[in-house]
């Protein structure tokens, strides 16, 4: 355990962190939290907790950045809190993107529940983007994930949802994997190509390539 006293890596004064986090000027308080990735969570996180307190969106979106890389039980109670709470979506879409990094089988059913009753693109954006890039996503969350997205009013979600629907096919080429459903995707990919959006149209015909 690291010693209060003791000088901080690479001579970091957490006392002046804090009071960079604390004086309400971003371009102090933004590199004053960048420099927290060098210290252990036990003394990043009271540090990273005290930004999302901030009024700044930036600094709180930073801040729930910095409690995805350094991580503990308090850290993943504010990121919840945050993606539930915090009134700029910016911070509610870094916060989804945070809890990932806690492991997708206990982030999902959080995560799930904010991209159905969160109506902000760049959240729903975020957590498409957080949970398809992750290998330990099961493909039947992706299925459902992807299925909500391709109801979704916004093109840009839809277009999220098109290209999981299109890894599922292609994933499903390569395993040759039943689990995968792949009628079923692949139909709802066909159906995609009449979809308004070009772009829409335009990620369905690529995942139906393979």
């Amino acid at each position: 355990m690291s010693d209060p006293e003791s000088p901080s890596p690479a001579g970091l004064n957490p006392a002046e962190i804090r009071q960079a986090i604390l004086s309400g000027d971003p371009s102090r308080a933004m590199p004053a939290l960048v420099s927290l990735r060098q210290l252990e969570a036990e003394q990043a996180v009271p540090l990273l907790l005290l930004g999302l307190e901030q009024e700044p969106f930036i600094v709180r979106s930073l801040s729930c950045a910095g409690l995805g890389v350094k991580r503990n039980e308090a850290g993943w109670e504010a990121l919840a809190a945050a993606l539930k709470g915090d009134g700029d979506a910016n911070v509610r879409a870094e916060a989804a993107n945070a809890l990932v990094s806690y492991g997708v089988e206990r982030a999902w059913p959080l995560l799930r529940q904010s991209f159905e009753s969160d109506d902000q693109w760049l959240v729903r954006c975020s957590i498409l983007s957080a949970l398809a890039e992750d290998p330990a996503m099961p493909a039947s969350w992706l299925l459902d994930l992807a299925n909500q997205a391709i109801a979704d009013g916004d093109g840009t979600v839809r277009v999220g949802g098109a290209e999981i629907l299109g890894r599922l096919v292609r994933e499903a080429t390569v395993t040759g994997a039943e689990t995968l459903q792949p009628p079923e995707v692949r139909a709802s990919l066909v159906a995609l190509q009449a979809d308004p959006d070009h772009r829409v149209a335009a990620a369905a015909l690529n995942g139906l390539q393979w």
